[in-house]
């Protein structure tokens, strides 16, 4: 009998734990140490705090063990009458009181840690979008939106009828990285224009949610260069699982580089959006920015979703009056999964979708939105219905 109960207690054992040998990759199973001081000490706090567990376990475990194979009643043992004890009851109550301050210390220390802004160096605001980020650097004046890369975003799309295979990073890459230099204390303000967001980087130990309204704080101080992935950790609408992070720290020469060539394309775009641009020109661009910011809903060929997004392909909006359609793209639609994009798209990005959405799919009307009309409009006309027909848009369609 005694060794029955044995072997079938080795066998469900080996049952449970064999598969799991066999399949799981178990350096994919801890924490990283990541790259930065906070992150290693997140690391030897989880460390140390497991071994503890584990130290626990096998206690508790251990003498449950020992107690079912020792007290059997095939070996005619008698349960013992007894209650209240003294004793006992102090030692279950104080040993893990100790345990628990033994871990709450260094914890809080850690938490103390991640929350001390001071002696930071250089500030980034991000904001979040459905569904990109946008970062500010405060100090240099650069401000850009991070997405999905375009080729994941339409891959995706296909579902299996693409080869996955020809991806790297797949879903996990952004047309535009967070560009950081290493060895300087980052302050990173978090914050939203839409719903709850979360920006999340494992390997940096950086994890706050984007509210909106509020600004939280953290920050970090990244110790090698090297590309750094997370994602938002908040279910923030249809398509969150498709909007990644990523970040590149680089040594200070390369950032200062990255910097002024940033800087310099801002100024560019800004004479850019001056001149009178071609329907080609708009169409061409216009593609581009539909790619990353319009075709997770509206699709690749502008059908849309039945029951949840409208078409582009024929749709009132897109053949109807320039004006609206200008209104709908600026505004968005209130109640509707139609985001306002007049704060999120650039006044040249901002022409050539529009120009793109009717001269595509169809739609072949022929006529543009120029940049410069786009700017008139974010400058502060676009306030109310009466304003976008105060601004005569025809003036400037070709």
């Amino acid at each position: 009998m005694r060794f029955g109960i044995i072997r079938w207690m080795l066998l469900g054992l080996a049952a449970a734990v064999l598969p799991s040998v066999a399949l799981a990759d178990w350096g994919a199973l801890n924490m990283t140490e990541g790259v930065t001081d906070i992150s290693r000490r997140v690391y030897g706090l989880h460390m140390a705090i497991f071994y503890i567990c584990c130290v626990i376990g096998a206690l508790v475990f251990g003498v449950m063990f020992y107690s079912i194979l020792k007290h059997r009643k095939s070996k005619g043992a008698v349960a013992a009458d007894f209650h209240e004890s003294t004793t006992v009851e102090i030692v279950w109550t104080v040993v893990p009181l100790i345990i628990l301050i033994a871990m709450a210390i260094p914890a809080a220390r850690v938490l103390i840690k991640m929350e001390d802004f001071s002696d930071s160096e250089m500030s980034i605001k991000v904001t979040g979008y459905q569904w990109r980020w946008q970062y500010e650097y405060l100090d240099e004046g650069i401000s850009f939106y991070s997405q999905l890369h375009p080729d994941h975003n339409a891959a995706r799309q296909k579902g299996s009828d693409i080869d996955l295979s020809q991806f790297d990073n797949y879903l996990k890459e952004v047309d535009k990285p967070l560009v950081v230099p290493v060895g300087k204390k980052i302050r990173f303000l978090h914050t939203s224009a839409d719903v709850i967001h979360s920006w999340w980087v494992p390997a940096l130990s950086v994890k706050k949610d984007a509210n909106p309204g509020f600004i939280n704080e953290n920050w970090a101080k990244i110790d090698e260069p090297g590309i750094y992935r997370g994602k938002c950790t908040e279910l923030c609408g249809r398509d969150h699982g498709f909007m990644p992070v990523v970040v590149h720290a680089v040594p200070q020469e390369e950032y200062d580089q990255w910097v002024a060539e940033q800087q310099e394309l801002m100024a560019a775009n800004a004479t850019q959006g001056e001149r009178q641009w071609t329907k080609e020109e708009l169409v061409a661009q216009g593609e581009k920015v539909y790619g990353a910011n319009c075709m997770g809903c509206h699709q690749a060929e502008g059908q849309g979703i039945p029951g949840m997004f409208p078409s582009i392909a024929g749709s009132a909006i897109a053949t109807g009056d320039i004006e609206t359609h200008v209104q709908t793209v600026l505004m968005g639609v209130a109640d509707t999964p139609m985001a306002a994009y007049g704060s999120t798209l650039s006044d040249i990005d901002l022409a050539a979708v529009i120009t793109y959405q009717r001269n595509a799919f169809g739609n072949d009307l022929g006529d543009t939105v120029q940049p410069y009309q786009m700017k008139s409009l974010r400058q502060g006309l676009l306030q109310t219905n009466a304003d976008i027909d105060q601004f005569n848009l025809t003036q400037g369609v070709n």
